[in-house]
């Protein structure tokens, strides 16, 4: 009954050492995926001003939009769901933006034009990949912790679900409107 006992106690030891190891892994594949986002949004961040010059020059009374843009994009440390309502404004300015643009037929020919628009539909699909990786990692990561029994021993060291990285674009269920 004694040896009973012990094996009873080396498995449960055996078990939180695991969990406690798996939760640590997912708590930092959580951790890279944040990270991945964030390298892409700095990546956006660095084309947006470039975008709003040459398109600037273009609109001259469109100055709203660019200034909110910019106003948006100052607004980069805050937690993941105000930064996820954030990069949805950011994301339906920058719509309404390259429309505006393209009612330009000079600006649309114009070279420079075309390569920032370009490198921004790549750093927008890379974000769209960057966030689907977050969010798998943070329903992994929710699962682990919130999953009975790992949820005492997730408790007892202070392990916490993440927040999703959800940005709602209502500009993707409707068409941009750009008045002249």
């Amino acid at each position: 009954m004694f040896w009973i006992f012990i094996l009873i106690i080396i498995a449960l030891l055996v078990w939180a050492i695991y969990m406690y190891n798996s939760l640590v892994r997912q708590r930092n594949i959580v951790a890279e995926a944040w990270a991945g986002i964030d390298v892409q949004l700095t990546r956006r961040f660095d084309l947006i001003p470039n975008l709003v010059e040459l398109v600037k020059a273009y609109k001259e009374y469109e100055a709203g939009t660019l200034e909110e843009i910019v106003r948006l994009r100052a607004n980069t440390d805050t937690p993941v769901n105000q930064r996820a309502a954030n990069e949805s404004l950011i994301s339906g300015q920058i719509k309404k933006l390259i429309a505006v643009a393209e009612a330009y037929p000079d600006l649309k020919a114009d070279k420079n034009f075309r390569q920032l628009h370009a490198s921004l539909v790549e750093v927008e699909d890379h974000l769209q990949y960057a966030r689907r990786y977050y969010n798998g990692a943070v329903r992994d990561n929710n699962n682990l912790v919130e999953s009975f029994p790992n949820n005492l021993l997730a408790t007892t060291f202070g392990f916490k679900g993440a927040e999703f990285f959800e940005i709602e674009l209502a500009s993707q269920r409707q068409a941009v409107e750009v008045s002249l």
